[in-house]
């Protein structure tokens, strides 16, 4: 089969550093946070070690919002909170889980929806990867995640979720998701995911 492709949901400033707007129940002085960010590394070296491509997903606005449609409360939080506005800081990677620039196997893809896929080019960059299984990680767990990983199901890709490398803004949230999700996708830790897709 060919060589999976991972998906990184959301690794941004604003999502995952202590100084960030949108608080995702991660304490900076919580060691559930520091587990996350150990397990998401994890994940990216494991994927660069086996020369995998990683899809580095963020999210952006223009800092008006006038490309933000805001029907849902998600959507209507992150105008609110002024969270990741194009050229800020907190749009930005969070470097100890940025993209390597350098690498001709890592990519990024911009999106303003809360389906990674949506109005971007991913599903085209995944067909001219030869993808077929995806293995998907990021924050948060019951919104970015879970709707990615649907809509990458239904069009056909087979998918692993690393729940390690993944939270909600609640732990039943988190939870909630990952049992959600266990009907349509392989839920497992970044080691077990990096050893079976192999």
């Amino acid at each position: 089969m060919s060589r999976p492709a991972v998906l990184a949901l959301h690794y941004q400033n604003d999502v995952l550093h202590p100084d960030g707007r949108i608080r995702v129940g991660l304490a900076a002085e919580d060691p559930a946070r520091q587990r996350v960010l150990d397990a998401a590394a994890a994940l990216l070296g494991g994927a660069r070690q086996r020369g995998w491509p990683i899809i580095h997903v963020r999210v952006a606005y223009r800092p008006d919002y006038a490309d933000l449609i805001q029907n849902a409360p998600i959507l209507k939080a992150v105008a609110a909170i002024g969270a990741v506005q194009e050229g800020s800081w907190g749009a930005e990677f969070y470097e100890p889980l940025a993209p390597k620039a350098e690498s001709p196997d890592e990519y990024v893809v911009k999106h303003s929806r809360i389906n990674a896929f949506y109005g971007t080019p991913l599903d085209i960059l995944l067909r001219a990867l030869k993808a077929e299984r995806l293995l998907i990680a990021g924050v948060a767990t019951h919104s970015v995640v879970e709707s990615t990983v649907r809509h990458a199901v239904d069009c056909g890709f087979e998918v692993t979720v690393a729940a390690d490398a993944c939270a909600s803004a609640s732990p039943a949230a988190h939870h909630a998701s990952l049992d959600s999700m266990r009907l349509i996708a392989e839920i497992g830790d970044v080691r077990s995911a990096l050893e079976t897709l192999q």
